[in-house]
């Protein structure tokens, strides 16, 4: 199929739908797969590692937005009230191999980094209901809590233009102890890449 043809055709199409693409844009993710290297537009200021680890200096760092709800287990979470502490954001969904294969290492570094003042914080997406969500947790030994977000309202709004956002499902995001985002990645992860994400802005001063 010829690709500007088809796109002229779908035109009208377009115009109708786009309110609604933008509304539910981390909907539109690619599931279990890859984005792009900067989120949002704008300038990110972000360095990109060969491990698919992209990192912001300090002095250009933004701030989440709200990022709040209920969790799985319908209580209150605030990523805010959370600041002193570096805060691993994890994106997945029970339906997601990729999120499957390294839910045992994120289960595992949490309770070995508790300790160091690191948090751990799921965001669920795309699960309908609630069980296969906490039957994924219950089986692969995740202890730290997950705010449920079926439409993806909250990785749409949660990040700000111009900061390193999830692009993907699964992804992780990694907070300095002001709250700000330092580290991205867009793919899953096994121990030692969490661990370089994370292990750095424990000793940050």
């Amino acid at each position: 199929m010829n690709f500007g043809s088809a796109l002229r055709r779908s035109r009208r199409p377009l115009r109708v739908v786009l309110p609604v693409a933008v509304a539910a844009m981390g909907l539109a993710l690619s599931a279990c797969g890859g984005g792009g290297t900067s989120g949002g537009g704008g300038n990110t200021n972000f360095v990109a590692s060969t491990s698919g680890i992209d990192t912001v200096a300090k002095n250009g760092r933004k701030a989440v937005d709200d990022i709040s709800g209920q969790t799985l287990e319908g209580k209150k979470l605030d990523v805010a009230s959370l600041k002193g502490k570096v805060v691993v954001l994890n994106i997945w969904g029970s339906w997601c191999p990729p999120c499957r294969a390294e839910a045992p290492h994120f289960a595992k570094v949490a309770k070995e980094t508790e300790a160091k003042g690191v948090q751990f914080v799921g965001i669920n997406t795309r699960d309908a209901n609630k069980g296969s969500a906490i039957a994924f947790e219950k089986d692969y030994g995740v202890g730290y809590p997950s705010l449920y977000d079926p439409t993806g309202k909250l990785i749409v709004e949660g990040f700000p233009k111009g900061t390193l956002n999830p692009q993907a499902i699964p992804s992780t995001i990694v907070l300095d102890r002001d709250g700000k985002i330092a580290a991205r990645s867009l793919t899953a992860l096994g121990e030692t890449e969490l661990r370089k994400m994370i292990d750095p802005l424990i000793t940050e001063k």
